[in-house]
């Protein structure tokens, strides 16, 4: 089936290109932040098991998880700021132009950092440049098969300088893709410099009138060798869930 965007991008929907992580309670689950796997149970109602191997007409789950910590998940900038925002209530368009790119993060004072100067020499911009896709994706080198099931804790993986954050604000991107744990460094003293450049918050106790309400980050995804960096439109689908974040269902499409 073929669809037109924006009355001028052909996409064919039969050809989705899935950039998620599946979540799973085993240990080929990703996680971050100190947390453990993920909980997938049936529901038990004294000798009642919702399960069908186990007698039930059903299988009956309940499931036990992290957004932030346990695979690809979108998050608002609820996620850091005192008042309480929704990504369900933020994000309300899910088709979007997108720009894929790839960077190996540049090592400075024994961090990797993917800088300003990277992105604007991955997507062929200069400062002055104020055309750009409605999301940004940014998968990181090397790209290795272990991200789908690393365990990201206490190993301070790669992060956008603030710098870096603030340029992809300033070009217009409302959609941030990452496949890392985090746009911040795992431990930086709660500063998050890179969350707070993007969406353009100065105060999380008092909100600013400028702030980006309907902007996303999207993090811990993964984009296979086989796609190439490049145009894309991207699905951006969530679960409806009136919390800061919510897993995540990233599909793009060849245009």
């Amino acid at each position: 089936m073929i669809a037109l965007i924006e009355n001028k991008y052909e996409i064919d929907l039969s050809k989705p290109i899935d950039i998620s992580i599946p979540l799973s309670n085993t240990d080929k689950n990703p996680i971050a932040w100190y947390i453990e796997k993920p909980k997938i149970e049936p529901v038990v109602f004294g000798d009642w098991i919702g399960k069908v191997s186990e007698g039930s007409s059903t299988n009956f789950n309940n499931i036990f998880f992290n957004p932030h910590g346990h695979g690809t998940h979108t998050e608002c900038l609820g996620h850091i700021t005192r008042e309480f925002y929704s990504i369900n209530q933020c994000l309300k368009q899910f088709f979007f132009t997108a720009e894929l790119i790839s960077i190996t993060p540049e090592d400075i004072n024994g961090d990797l950092v993917i800088t300003k100067n990277q992105i604007e020499i991955a997507l062929h911009k200069d400062s002055t440049d104020a055309e750009t896709s409605s999301a940004l994706i940014i998968r990181t080198l090397p790209n290795l098969e272990s991200k789908k099931h690393k365990n990201y804790s206490k190993t301070n993986p790669p992060y956008l300088s603030e710098e870096a954050a603030i340029y992809i604000r300033e070009i217009g991107t409302q959609h941030l893709l990452i496949d890392l744990p985090s746009v911040d460094r795992e431990e930086d003293e709660g500063k998050l410099l890179a969350h707070k450049a993007f969406w353009n918050v100065k105060d999380v106790n008092n909100l600013n009138d400028d702030a980006r309400l309907s902007c996303t980050i999207t993090e811990m995804i993964f984009v296979e060798e086989t796609i190439q960096d490049g145009s894309y439109i991207l699905n951006l689908q969530i679960a409806s869930f009136e919390n800061d974040a919510s897993p995540s269902k990233p599909i793009l499409y060849k245009i």
